[in-house]
């Protein structure tokens, strides 16, 4: 990620919902996340009034593409 990407994710919205920061997300992928469940659980996101709809396809983005990852994704309305 560029130094400007950071920068811009300091400010973009991770999850509008809990009021978390994009950055929170991708520092959690950083720091070895390798699922939603886990970005989630990290970052304190996921049980707001959209119940993960949007940040779980935001923390979906910002993993490394999976198959399973994928599987889930579609049943749960994010792929």
């Amino acid at each position: 990620m560029e130094p400007d990407e950071r920068t811009m994710a300091r400010l973009k919205a991770g999850c509008i919902c809990k009021g978390v920061k994009l950055i929170r997300l991708i520092e959690a992928v950083d720091n070895g996340a390798a699922t939603v469940a886990e970005v989630q659980r990290v970052c304190g996101i996921g049980d707001g009034p959209c119940q993960g709809r949007r940040c779980g396809a935001k923390a979906l983005e910002l993993l490394p593409p999976h198959p399973e990852d994928e599987q889930d994704a579609c049943r749960h309305g994010l792929g």
